[in-house]
């Protein structure tokens, strides 16, 4: 690896190296009395003369750029160097990043979203009192608060959380808010967990690049990548508790992800209880087990809860069979509702 330049090395002498040696400048010494008279020289011609004093000063300016340089060059190096790897002093200030922001070296690539914000990704299995759930959610702090879809742990019994290193914890309902189609979840004996960096979701456009990440299918971190489609569409989901996202035992066919748009319902039916909010659409590949999951910008910012999906072939009483699955129509929880309900949902909100 190439080591930082030091001033200390480019000018190991010091300011003194700016100064011209004494014995091109220094006058001749009187003649003495007692000692034989000088040999006799010929007068040096005039032109070498005035060169020969030219040379006098050449090496204190040719001393003193470089000089100058290298100290420019060196301790620019130097600065650079300590930036990037937070100096030699052993501090790591200058590696600290704002929580799942990606690198600069990877800023605007789906892998370096992905391994930024991965770490932030957890999948969640629901028990409930009609069979299995599971989803995905998002830690918002390094103690285990997690934000989820409430369609995903909505009547759970028992809540069992993974994270992307494989550790697995329980967890507890904090609060609920069913018209936001939201919940706080938190890990028990968490610590030290990585999380997300909440963006800012007013800032979105329509055609900007983003990843998904969740657990579809119970297929722990899944990357998608796509762009956002359009802003503000109005989704109608499902505020009957209980009615999560049914995976494996008691799943029945089209009722893996109930939600309504455009007066029409997919993946079963919403019930008569309802709840509509204005979503972030995108054609990042969503599936059911996506729900809760993070929808992010490539800077490695939140900027929307994955939350629900139009899947074709599977409508209003429908089953989903080989038909169902994504086809690039997926919606998304602003983050900064998410933002304004995290009040609410800290308090212990059971709606």
């Amino acid at each position: 690896m190439t080591e930082p330049f030091r001033q200390s090395d480019e000018n190991p002498s010091g300011p003194q190296h700016l100064q011209a040696p004494q014995a091109l400048s220094a006058p001749s010494a009187p003649q003495q009395p007692g000692y034989p008279p000088q040999p006799a020289f010929e007068p040096a011609p005039a032109g070498p003369a005035h060169s020969g004093r030219r040379r006098a000063r050449g090496p204190v300016a040719l001393l003193a750029a470089v000089a100058l340089a290298a100290a420019a060059v060196g301790g620019g190096t130097a600065y650079a160097v300590q930036t990037l790897t937070g100096g030699d002093d052993g501090s790591t200030g200058a590696r600290n990043v704002n929580g799942t922001s990606v690198s600069a070296g990877s800023k605007g690539t789906v892998a370096g979203v992905a391994a930024a914000v991965s770490p932030s990704i957890v999948e969640i299995n629901a028990t409930t009192g009609s069979g299995k759930s599971t989803g995905s959610g998002v830690i918002i702090t390094s103690g285990g608060e997690i934000v989820t879809n409430n369609h995903v742990i909505s009547g759970a019994t028992d809540i069992t959380v993974r994270t992307s290193d494989g550790k697995t914890y329980k967890a507890k309902t904090v609060g609920t808010d069913s018209k936001k189609d939201l919940a706080l979840i938190k890990l028990e004996g968490a610590s030290g967990l990585k999380a997300a960096n909440l963006g800012d979701s007013d800032d979105v456009q329509v055609g900007q690049d983003v990843v998904a990440i969740g657990s579809p299918e119970g297929l722990t971190g899944t990357v998608t990548s796509g762009i956002v489609s359009a802003l503000d569409r109005d989704v109608t989901v499902s505020a009957d508790p209980g009615r999560g996202q049914q995976q494996g035992q008691g799943q029945q066919p089209g009722e893996g992800w109930p939600f309504e748009f455009g007066g029409e319902q997919f993946n079963g039916d919403t019930g008569s209880s309802k709840t509509t909010y204005k979503a972030l659409q995108t054609d990042a590949s969503l599936n059911p087990g996506n729900s809760g999951g993070a929808l992010i910008d490539m800077d490695g910012n939140i900027i929307g809860i994955n939350s629900a999906m139009y899947s074709a072939g599977s409508g209003s009483g429908g089953g989903g069979g080989s038909e169902s699955g994504s086809v690039g129509l997926g919606f998304a929880i602003p983050i900064n509702t998410v933002k304004a309900d995290l009040g609410k949902l800290r308090a212990g909100a059971s709606g």
